[in-house]
C-alpha cells in the first residue's frame, strides 16, 4: 500500500474526517513548534546578551509556557482521535470485507484460503491500528512541519538551511534502503499468522472427531510449529525496526551536529547573533522529527498495511450481476441441476452432475473426500455459480426458470440448509424454535431426542443460548436444528453430513427426521459419508472429480445415479 492509499480513504470514510484533521493539528504544530523555538531564543537571548532582568524576561516565559501547553493539548487531541478513527475505519473496513465477501462468494473472495479470509477480517485488521495513531500523523507532519520549519531557519541562517536542506534528503533514501531490504517480510508475517489461523480452525472444527479416536493431541506439534514461525517473523520485524530506527537517529544526529558547529564558529568571530544562533538549534531537530518518526513507526505499521492490501484485493473483486425474479413457488416444485461442474485447484470437483431434488424424495450425494459434495451443495443453494452446467427451479405449472436469474434472498425463504456445525441465534431453545404448538414441539423434539437434552438442561426449554447456540454441544445443536427444522418444513431441504457429530443414536435420530421430512413433502438433498444414511435415500449421486486438461470444457462423462 501506499504511504496513504487513496482506496483507504474511499472504503473507510471516517478516516477522510480523521485525515483533515491529522492535516490542521499538522499545521497549527508547525506554527507552535516555531513560535517555541522563537520565544525560548529571544528569552535566553536577552537574559545572557543584554542582560535582562527577571521582570523584563517573564512575558516571554508567559507566552512560552502557553504555547508549550498548546502544543501538548494539541498532541493529546491527535492522540485521542486517532484511536477513535483507527477503531472505526479498521470496523468500517472489517464489516467491507465480510459484507464484500458474501457478496461474491467466498471462494471467489479467498479462492486459496478461506480460512485466510477469516484470520484477516479478525486479527489482521486490527494491526491496522499503529498506522492511524502513530504512521499517520507523523507523515503528515514530515509534509507540513519540516519543509515549514526548514523556510523559518532559511529566514533565518542560511548557511544552516542548505546544511539541512542537503542532509534531509538522506533521511527518506535511508528508509528506502531499508524498506528495499525488508521488503516482503511483512506479507510473510500476515502469511504465517493467516496458517496458523486456518490450522487452528480445521483443529477446533475437527477436534470431536480426533477425540473419538484420541488423536487430539497429534496438531500439537503443527500448531506449535506455525506459532513459533509467527513469533520469528514478529521479532524479525521488531528487530529490523529497531536497527532502521538506529541508522535514522545517527544520521540526524551527526546532521544537527553539522548545524551546531557552524553556528557555534559563526557565533565566536560574530557572523550571528546569539537570538538567532539559539533559534536555530532549537529549530534544527524539528526538522528532522517527523522524519525520524515516520521511519520508527513504519515499520510497527507494515503489518497492518500489509492486511490492508489483502482487504483492498478482497474488496475489488467484482461482484457477479444479482438475479431480480422471484422465485417460484416450490411447494410442489422441483430444482434441477444439470451438468453442473466447478473449476477447482487444477481440477474438475465436482465433474459434470444431474441432480433432482423432487418433493417426497431424498437425494444423497456420496463420493470421496474432496470429489465435490460441499461444492454441488453451494452451487445449488445459490451461493456458488457453477463454472459449467445450470440449475433450474421448475414450478408446479412446469414453467422454468434459472437458478442465476432468480433473487437468491427470494430462494433461499424456501430452502431450509443444515450445515455440519448448526449456527443457531441467541435466545431460549423455545424462541429459537419459532412459533409452535406445545404438542407440535413436543413431537418434533421426542423424534429428534431432542427431549431429552431439555430434560437435562436446568430451565429446560427456557435455557438462554449464546451466539452460533453457544451452551449446547454440536451434536445437541445438530439434534436443535433438525427439531427446528420439522417443525418449519420448507419445499427444499439441504442437510450436509447430519450425523457427523452424532453417535448411532443420534444416526438413527437422523434417519427418523429423513423419514418424517420424506413425508411431509419435501425435496431433501443430503450429503452421507455413511451407508446407513445413503441407504435410506430413494436416489443416490456418486460425486467424483476430473482432473483440468487446461480447457475451459469439463470432461463429458456424468457421474452414474441410482434409484
Amino acid at each position: 500500500m501506499k504511504p496513504l492509499d487513496p482506496r483507504l480513504l474511499r472504503y473507510a470514510r471516517s478516516a477522510r474526517g480523521y485525515l483533515a484533521l491529522t492535516v490542521a493539528l499538522g499545521l497549527l504544530t508547525g506554527a507552535l513548534v516555531v513560535a517555541q523555538a522563537l520565544l525560548l531564543a529571544h528569552a535566553l537571548g536577552s537574559a545572557v546578551a543584554d542582560g535582562a532582568s527577571l521582570a523584563q524576561v517573564a512575558p516571554l516565559a508567559g507566552w512560552l509556557v502557553l504555547v508549550v501547553v498548546l502544543r501538548a493539548l494539541t498532541a493529546g487531541v491527535q492522540e485521542r482521535y486517532a484511536h477513535r478513527a483507527a477503531t472505526r475505519a479498521v470496523a468500517e473496513l472489517r464489516e467491507s470485507v465480510v459484507a464484500h465477501a458474501a457478496a461474491v462468494g467466498p471462494r471467489r473472495a479467498a479462492p486459496a484460503d478461506g480460512a485466510g479470509l477469516v484470520t484477516l477480517a479478525t486479527r489482521g485488521l486490527d494491526a491496522l491500528e499503529p498506522y492511524f495513531v502513530r504512521y499517520l500523523p507523523q507523515l503528515v507532519l514530515a509534509a507540513t512541519l519540516t519543509p515549514a520549519t526548514l523556510l523559518v531557519v532559511l529566514d533565518l541562517d542560511w548557511v544552516s538551511a542548505a546544511i539541512l536542506a542537503g542532509t534531509v534528503p538522506l533521511v527518506p533514501l535511508f528508509m528506502w534502503l531499508v524498506g528495499v531490504m525488508t521488503q516482503g517480510r511483512s506479507e510473510r508475517g500476515l502469511a504465517t499468522m493467516q496458517r496458523l489461523g486456518a490450522q487452528v480452525l480445521d483443529l477446533l472444527a475437527g477436534l470431536s472427531t480426533l477425540r473419538a479416536f484420541g488423536r487430539e493431541r497429534g496438531p500439537a506439534a503443527r500448531v506449535r510449529e506455525l506459532g513459533d514461525a509467527h513469533r520469528r517473523a514478529t521479532m524479525g520485524t521488531l528487530r529490523i525496526a529497531f536497527l532502521s530506527g538506529m541508522v535514522l537517529e545517527l544520521l540526524t544526529t551527526l546532521a544537527v551536529a553539522l548545524v551546531a558547529v557552524g553556528v557555534g564558529l559563526r557565533l565566536v568571530y560574530g557572523h550571528v547573533d546569539l537570538v538567532t544562533g539559539l533559534a536555530v538549534l532549537v529549530l534544527a531537530p524539528e526538522v528532522f522529527q517527523p522524519l525520524r518518526q515516520v521511519g520508527a513507526h513504519f515499520h510497527a505499521s507494515t503489518d497492518g498495511v500489509a492486511a490492508a492490501d489483502r482487504a483492498f484485493a478482497v474488496l475489488e473483486v467484482p461482484v457477479a450481476e444479482a438475479g431480480t425474479l422471484p422465485a417460484p413457488d416450490l411447494t410442489r416444485g422441483t430444482v434441477r441441476a444439470r451438468g453442473v461442474a466447478v473449476r477447482s485447484r487444477g481440477a474438475w470437483a465436482p465433474a459434470p452432475l444431474d441432480v433432482d431434488l423432487v418433493p417426497g424424495r431424498v437425494v444423497a450425494l456420496v463420493g470421496p473426500s474432496g470429489a465435490g459434495k460441499s461444492t454441488t451443495v453451494e452451487v445449488i443453494l445459490g451461493l456458488l455459480p457453477p463454472d459449467a452446467g445450470h440449475v433450474e427451479l421448475v414450478a408446479a405449472d412446469g414453467t422454468v426458470t434459472e437458478l442465476a436469474d432468480v433473487d437468491v434472498h427470494d430462494y433461499w425463504r424456501q430452502v431450509t440448509w443444515l450445515p455440519q456445525r448448526p449456527v443457531l441465534e441467541p435466545g431460549t431453545l423455545e424462541e429459537v424454535l419459532g412459533a409452535a404448538t406445545r404438542a407440535d414441539r413436543d413431537r418434533a423434539a421426542a423424534l429428534t431426542g431432542l427431549d431429552t437434552v431439555v430434560a437435562g438442561l436446568p430451565d429446560g426449554w427456557g435455557t438462554t443460548l449464546g451466539g452460533g447456540g453457544t451452551g449446547l454441544s454440536v451434536g445437541q445443536r445438530q439434534r436443535l436444528a433438525l427439531t427446528r427444522a420439522l417443525l418449519r418444513p420448507s419445499p427444499v431441504v439441504v442437510l450436509d453430513e447430519p450425523t457427523a457429530h452424532l453417535d448411532a443414536a443420534g444416526e438413527q435420530v437422523v434417519l427418523a427426521t429423513l423419514d418424517a421430512l420424506r413425508d411431509a413433502g419435501c425435496a431433501v438433498l443430503l450429503v452421507a459419508h455413511r451407508e446407513s444414511l445413503a441407504s435410506r435415500a430413494d436416489d443416490v449421486v456418486h460425486v467424483a472429480s476430473a482432473s483440468d486438461a487446461g480447457t475451459d470444457s469439463p470432461p463429458l462423462a456424468a457421474p452414474e445415479v441410482h434409484r
